[in-house]
Order: C-alpha cells, then sequence, then structure tokens
C-alpha cells in the first residue's frame, strides 16, 4: 500500500478520533464509580448528552451505509425506509421517553428485562431469564453487524485488510466500554454523534455542488434508473406497493420501546427538565441527518450510475473519497466509523447488563460487593466483544441484513411487551412469557422463509408478537396485580 500525503492526513484524523474516544474511556475508568453509575450513569448526565448517545446508537453503521445504500438503489422511494424510522423517533421520545423515566424511578431498575420481572412479580424470574437471554444473543449479531461494517469502512478508505480493520477498531470499543460503561460509552457518543450529523451537511452540500458544475439533471438521471427511481412510489401499485411500504415502514415498531441499547437512555434522565431538553435535540438530529442521508443517496445515484460502485454500501464512502479533500474526508470517515462505535458499543453494554445484573445477580441471586460487580461487568463487555468479532469474521451477511435480523428479534419483539405493559392493564406475565418466546423464534423463521421477500420480519414480528401477547393475556391473566411486589 503506497502511503501519499492524503491518505496519511486521512489516516492521522482517524487515529486523532480513535485515541479521543479511547481517552473519554481512560477518564472514567480512572473515576470513582457504582454498579449504578456503571450501567445506567447515576443521574449525572446532561439531557443533551443522552439524545447525542441515543441517536448515535440508533442509527449506527445501517444509516451509513445500508439506508444510504439502500436509496442509492431504490430513489425516490427510498423515502419511505427513512419515513417510518423517523415516525418511530418521534413517537418514542414524544410518548415512551417521559414513561420510561418514571418507571425507572419508580422501580429503581437499570435494565429492560430487570423492570419486566418486577412489573410481572408472578413470573418475574421466567421473564427476566429469558428477556436477558435474548437480548444478550440477539445483541451479539448486532455487534458482529457493526464490526463488519467497521473493516468493510476501513477498507473502502484505504484499502487496509479487513479483518486487520475490524479487529483493531473492535479492540478499542471493546476498551472504552469496559473501562466507563455507561459513563464513557454516553460521553463518546456526544462526540460520535456530533461528527455524524457534520458527516450529513458536508457530503450532500459537496454532492450537490459537484451536480450544479457538471449541468448534470437530478430528474433526468433518476429516470434513466429504469427502476422507478424518479417516482415515490417507486412505480408501484397493488399488493407490490402495499408490500414495498410494509417492509419499508416497518422499522418503525422497533423503536416503540423494545431496542434496550435507546430504551436506557430514556432510563438515564435525571429530571423532567433534562428530558425536555434531550427530546428537542433528538428531534433536530433527526431531521438534518435524515434529510442529509436521504440527498446523499439521491445525489450518489446521479454522481455514479448504478453498477459504478459494486457494493451499494460503500456509496457514501465512495463519495467522500471522490468528492473532498483529505482533511475533511478524514473528520467524514471518523464519522462512518463514529456511528458503527457508538451502536457497537451500547450493544455490549446490552449484553454486559444482561449477564452481569439480569443473569448472575437478578436471576441466580449470586452476591457481590460494588468491586466484584464491576470486574464481572467488565469480563462480561470483553468476552461478548470477542464473541462478536468471530461472528463477524464469520459472516458474509451485509450490514443491513444482519441490523435487520437484530432489529426484529430484539425490538419488534420487546417494543410489543413495551407497549402492552406501558398502555394495557390486562397485559398478564403468560403473555409477557409468550410474546418473547414467540417473537424469538418468529423472527429466525420468518427471516429464513419465503416470506421475507414479501414482509419483511421486522413487520411480521411485530404484529404476531401483538396477538399472541393480547391471546395469552386474556387466556391466562396475573392472579396479583402488576408491581405489587419486587422479584
Amino acid at each position: 500500500m503506497n502511503l501519499t500525503t492524503e491518505s496519511i492526513i486521512i489516516y492521522a484524523e482517524i487515529a486523532i478520533y480513535l485515541l479521543i474516544v479511547l481517552g473519554i474511556g481512560v477518564y472514567f475508568s480512572r473515576k470513582k464509580m457504582q454498579s449504578s453509575d456503571y450501567f445506567l450513569g447515576g443521574d449525572k448526565i446532561p439531557g443533551w448528552v443522552l439524545a447525542f448517545s441515543e441517536r448515535a446508537t440508533a442509527e449506527s453503521a445501517y444509516m451509513f451505509l445500508g439506508a444510504v445504500g439502500f436509496i442509492y438503489l431504490a430513489g425516490l422511494s427510498g423515502v419511505w425506509l427513512l419515513s417510518g424510522m423517523f415516525i418511530g423517533i418521534i413517537f418514542s421520545w414524544s410518548f415512551l421517553a417521559k414513561r420510561f423515566y418514571q418507571e425507572r424511578k419508580k422501580y429503581n431498575v437499570y435494565t429492560l428485562p430487570d423492570y419486566f420481572a418486577v412489573k410481572y412479580p408472578e413470573h418475574g424470574r421466567t421473564i427476566r431469564l429469558l428477556s436477558a437471554i435474548i437480548m444478550g444473543a440477539f445483541s451479539l449479531f448486532y455487534i458482529a453487524g457493526q464490526f463488519s461494517g467497521t473493516g468493510k469502512t476501513l477498507y473502502s478508505i484505504s484499502g487496509i485488510d479487513i479483518t486487520l480493520g475490524t479487529v483493531v477498531v473492535a479492540i478499542i470499543v471493546i476498551a472504552y466500554s469496559c473501562m466507563g460503561g455507561f459513563m464513557s460509552v454516553a460521553w463518546t457518543d456526544a462526540v460520535q454523534s456530533a461528527l455524524m450529523l457534520l458527516a450529513f451537511i458536508i457530503v450532500p452540500t459537496v454532492a450537490f455542488i459537484e451536480i450544479q458544475q457538471n449541468g448534470l439533471s437530478i430528474s433526468e438521471s433518476l429516470a434513466s434508473m429504469g427502476n422507478g427511481g424518479n417516482r415515490w412510489l417507486g412505480g408501484l401499485s397493488g399488493l407490490a406497493l402495499g408490500a414495498m411500504l410494509l417492509t419499508n415502514f416497518s422499522w418503525f415498531f422497533g423503536f416503540l420501546g423494545g431496542q434496550p441499547q435507546l430504551s436506557t437512555r430514556f432510563m438515564a434522565i435525571k429530571n423532567e427538565k433534562e428530558l425536555k431538553t434531550a427530546k428537542w435535540v433528538a428531534y433536530l438530529w433527526t431531521i438534518v441527518v435524515y434529510i442529509g442521508a436521504f440527498l446523499v443517496g439521491i445525489f450518489g445515484s446521479v454522481l455514479y450510475k448504478q453498477g459504478t460502485i459494486a457494493d451499494s454500501e460503500m456509496i457514501l464512502p465512495y463519495m467522500v473519497s471522490e468528492l473532498l479533500p483529505p482533511w475533511i474526508a478524514g473528520i467524514i470517515f471518523a464519522a462512518i466509523l463514529a456511528a458503527i462505535m457508538s451502536t457497537a458499543s451500547s450493544q455490549l453494554l446490552v449484553v454486559m447488563t444482561s449477564v452481569s445484573e439480569d443473569i448472575i445477580h437478578k436471576t441466580f441471586g449470586i452476591k457481590a460487593n460494588e468491586r466484584n460487580i464491576l470486574k464481572i461487568s467488565r469480563i462480561t463487555v470483553i468476552v461478548s466483544g470477542i464473541l462478536g468479532i468471530v461472528i463477524s469474521l464469520l459472516s458474509e451477511s451485509f450490514v443491513g441484513g444482519v441490523v435487520g435480523f437484530a432489529w426484529a428479534g430484539i425490538g419488534n419483539t420487546f417494543s410489543v411487551v413495551v407497549l402492552l405493559t406501558f398502555f394495557w392493564k390486562k397485559t398478564s406475565g403468560i403473555g409477557v412469557i409468550a410474546t418473547i418466546i414467540t417473537g424469538f423464534f418468529s423472527a429466525i423463521i420468518w427471516t429464513l422463509s419465503p416470506l421475507e421477500a414479501i414482509v419483511s420480519a421486522r413487520a411480521g414480528t411485530f404484529f404476531v408478537c401483538l396477538a399472541v401477547g393480547i391471546v395469552f393475556s386474556l387466556l391466562y391473566p396475573d392472579r396479583k396485580s402488576k408491581g405489587e411486589t419486587t422479584v
């Protein structure tokens, strides 16, 4: 690999960024922390930081690689993918965030599995164990998807071996997550979120200028795609249109409280004033980033015709390399890595709390002092990170495919549990157990079946789980009031 002045600048900026996030981890590792700080921030994190953290965590490699690549191929109809996600985000911050904050304060819990267990004490142990195992298992696939995105991104930037790139960045993510827990992850997310925001302002702006300077027509270029790229509905009608809209809109269901890496940000908010600040920060961030992502995909399809890019998920890195000077390109590449790393680190915390808090401490009742709890938690982060690396290197799945599978298995399943728990008083412990088991098998079976080609498992899993949760709650009501005792 020949090093040029331009590539040295890019490498240097990426290295500085990686050192900064690692430094944040080192900083918090030197602070005296209780388990409440390590698991959920101990009510010490400002609302705007939690909003940045939630947004960076939610978008991940999928926004930079999967979603932009999809829009690049689909054209205008790609807007429905972002629309479903956008509405889900607005709904979660408007109607669920406050409830999560209040419920965490009321029941003094750190995790979703523990919250469900306390709400349904008659079956609390089973609910906690099932939830923790399933969240932990699917989170490993989510982590692997992010690590895979890291390797692909570094390869597209510099030609660095995918395996080497994946392992190096994964080790840094594991390190700062392990050292500072939720505290370091939230603050590194704030830095990463700012970089992501900057990227989706700069790239579409530069791409539009390039289009104007070359005298290209956006409408003509979209029409020449030949797949309905110049039509908001993709040129589809009838059942095909319905299936397309439902599949793209299905990302909405995963934002309804079931993603533990996102819900913990709501639970970590310390008061209603900070909640209000966080809400507006999240709204504005999402509007800017989603418009930017859509424009990057559209402008990319104008500048680079179909077939120009071998891997559509690499369209944004390709545009950065082609259109931007090295010192700006390095910042944007750091932003792409930021998106990946923020989600990977948050998923590591999901696995960590599932194992150390929900399974070892709460389910099996193994007692430990604060020092040993932190030690167990850090060991769990390291082990789960290594497993994530192994899965990412063994899997040939695209980033979008891996993330979509994990989204159905965790988000769409537990979104049903959250909605039923928050808004339907007849929900029972048996209903929750049946929903969780159904979601686990539905996500796997649906994804592997021909149904996936018709309607995404993200939509199918949600509605199947909702039906099962309602039916089993009515057939097997709880004998006690929810939350009457703790487990």
